[in-house]
């Protein structure tokens, strides 16, 4: 059985999909960051996909770039919430309003 290019994009969309749904419906900030990761993941599934369907390294050197970002992303977003977490004593975004005085 072999794995067609399809297979991977639907793969990639549904990945994608519950990503969107976990940042929009979450309310648990490292639930959210983890699902912008989830994100970046299936962008990185179709570009590699595509790449190895058109014969051309390209995408997946664009991968490398993709997976640098999002492991600064990860790092920075983890410091961010821990210095809210250690001001508001909680991770939940309704209960964080940072442009009040």
């Amino acid at each position: 059985m072999e794995l067609t290019l399809n297979w991977f994009l639907s793969l990639s969309a549904v990945l994608f999909t519950i990503g969107v749904l976990g940042v929009l419906f979450r309310r648990n900030v490292i639930v959210v960051l983890m699902s912008v990761e989830l994100m970046l993941n299936a962008v990185n599934l179709t570009l590699v996909a595509l790449s190895q369907a058109m014969g051309d390294v390209s995408g997946q050197i664009l991968v490398f770039f993709v997976m640098s970002v999002a492991a600064a992303e990860a790092a920075v977003g983890l410091a961010i919430v821990i210095a809210i977490f250690r001001n508001k004593l909680t991770v939940d975004i309704s209960q964080i309003n940072l442009f009040k005085y």
